[in-house]
């Protein structure tokens, strides 16, 4: 029904933002990552998934159609629903989503407030071979390619996400440059 909203930011909170679409203020619930990006008086544009209830709609926003779409995946689980899911987004990444899933590694969904052991087991093996295809490729990548040259793998793994996320047409070479900037040499 409503696959993006743009408009004006005019206000943003810890998880969700009011985006004005000409002369309509529209509330969106969106992780925290976003909220934090989501600048009083900018512009943006969000990825949107509705929710009709009987007693209220539910309008939740995404910075990348990715995004939407391993929120739409998280909430087919048994025992995970729109809030859950958000939650999930808001703590855990992309990346740090199929790392987990790929390991078989359910702690770090138990770190989410609300999930215990049985969802969280659920939630792997429901997102084995489910998990959206993105700038993920690139961000391996570029970790790996700082981790070789001596770099922590948390500290690759995180300089790599923000650079691949800021840069996303960039070469490899390019972003390597940014991120070797980004690390300061502190192998």
């Amino acid at each position: 029904m409503l696959a993006t909203v743009r408009g004006i930011v005019t206000s943003s909170g810890l998880g969700d933002v009011v985006i004005e679409v000409h002369g309509i203020g529209l509330h969106l619930s969106v992780p925290r990552d976003v909220a934090a990006t989501c600048r009083v008086g900018t512009e943006t544009t969000l990825y949107t998934v509705l929710i009709p209830r009987e007693d209220e709609w539910l309008l939740f926003g995404f910075a990348t159609p990715e995004d939407k779409q391993l929120f739409t995946i998280l909430r087919g689980v048994t025992g995970v629903g729109p809030r859950t899911a958000l939650a999930i987004l808001s703590q855990l990444s992309a990346t740090e989503i199929a790392e987990a899933v790929d390991a078989g590694d359910d702690s770090r969904f138990r770190s989410v407030s609300g999930i215990g052991q049985k969802t969280a087991s659920l939630i792997i093996v429901s997102l084995t071979g489910k998990m959206p295809q993105s700038a993920d490729s690139d961000v391996v990548e570029l970790a790996a390619a700082l981790t070789g040259l001596g770099w922590a793998a948390t500290a690759a793994r995180d300089t790599a996400r923000d650079v691949v996320r800021d840069n996303p047409s960039s070469p490899l070479a390019e972003r390597m440059r940014l991120a070797l900037a980004r690390l300061g040499g502190n192998a």
